[in-house]
């Protein structure tokens, strides 16, 4: 098998990573014609075309298998500095800027208990990327290769990589107070939900659906929504009034103790299973980091149930630390 350039494997990355030749060029310190010119020798040497030429930029299928490869030696290059570090602590210079280690992360994890895991492993140099998305499509990040890891809904292994179950997120429906004593005095039922404003993530945020058929055991419901792209938004956009939202209770528990906002249904709750999901490689990086989310998950979700935990999905093996610089 050919021994592919690293330099143009990373410019690959970059392409993809950063939307564009341009951009690429200014994330890698070198001229656009450079990149395309290490394009054009990479394609050549893997005999087809990369990136489709469109708007937006679009790896092809060998492109993606190109992008993993480049990812795994991020990984592989990650794991030896550490190993320089332990040895020779003087003599292991940092990886460079643009060498990302990439995860996928749904955004209500994120704003909740994923990012504080992460926070040893970024003090200690690891040049992490957290890429958002709901806990329904991280999954594809990794199918695709961009990420080496994600925290997912998906309880089902994907070829070539391991997976643990992390445990539930529950989810309760709540609004501002004043919104509640207004348009909800007698909490949210399945007879004044179609009146109210949910307020969602995105398009692609079926929490407040999922909620609402689940608790009242309705088939299917039709909902008026706004949308708010951000975890943090969502809560303001509570606070101010706009209607109500299905989030995480971890993340409005304090809202709820200062009566800032009100749980308007009690009685229900919704729990989202969460999945940690990686590459199947012998790696130190990759075991700091899934030790680091098991951790914290453990600490801050509700425990998995014997059913989300299959046997033999995950690596049992004790991480090894990562060593600081």
């Amino acid at each position: 098998m050919s021994t592919f350039d690293p330099d143009a494997l990373e410019c690959l990355a970059a392409i993809i990573e950063e939307g564009g030749f341009e951009r690429a060029a200014q994330r890698l310190s070198i001229t656009q014609s450079a990149v395309s010119q290490r394009l054009r020798a990479l394609e050549a040497q893997v005999g087809t075309v990369l990136i489709v030429r469109s708007r937006p930029l679009k790896p092809t299928q060998a492109g993606q298998l190109m992008l993993k490869h480049a990812k795994m030696m991020r990984l592989l290059r990650a794991d030896l500095e550490n190993d320089l570090k332990e040895l020779a602590p003087s003599s292991a210079g940092g990886g460079r800027d643009e060498e990302r280690i990439s995860v996928a992360i749904n955004a209500d994890s994120i704003a909740t208990w994923a990012l504080p895991a992460l926070d040893g492993l970024a003090q200690q140099g690891l040049p992490i990327e957290i890429i958002t998305d709901d806990q329904e499509f991280t999954h594809e990040w990794l199918r695709e290769g961009q990420v080496l890891g994600c925290v997912t809904s998906l309880g089902q292994a994907l070829r070539g990589c391991k997976m643990e179950a992390l445990g539930s997120m529950e989810y309760v429906a709540v609004a501002q107070a004043r919104f509640a004593t207004t348009h909800c005095p007698a909490g949210l039922n399945a007879h004044n939900f179609h009146k109210l404003p949910f307020v969602s993530f995105n398009r692609k945020d079926n929490l407040q659906h999922s909620f609402i058929t689940q608790s009242f055991d309705l088939p299917r419901v039709g909902l008026k929504q706004l949308f708010v792209p951000s975890s943090e938004g969502q809560v303001r956009a509570l606070q101010a009034g706009w209607g109500v939202a299905v989030l995480p209770e971890l993340r409005v528990r304090d809202l709820l103790v200062s009566g800032d906002l009100v749980n308007l249904a009690p009685r229900h709750r919704l729990s989202v299973a969460l999945y940690w999901h990686c590459w199947n490689l012998s790696s130190d990086v990759l075991d700091a980091l899934s030790m680091a989310l098991r951790e914290a998950a453990a600490r801050n979700l509700t425990p998995p149930g014997p059913q989300e935990a299959p046997p033999g999905r995950g690596s049992k093996r004790p991480a090894k630390a990562l060593t600081s610089a």
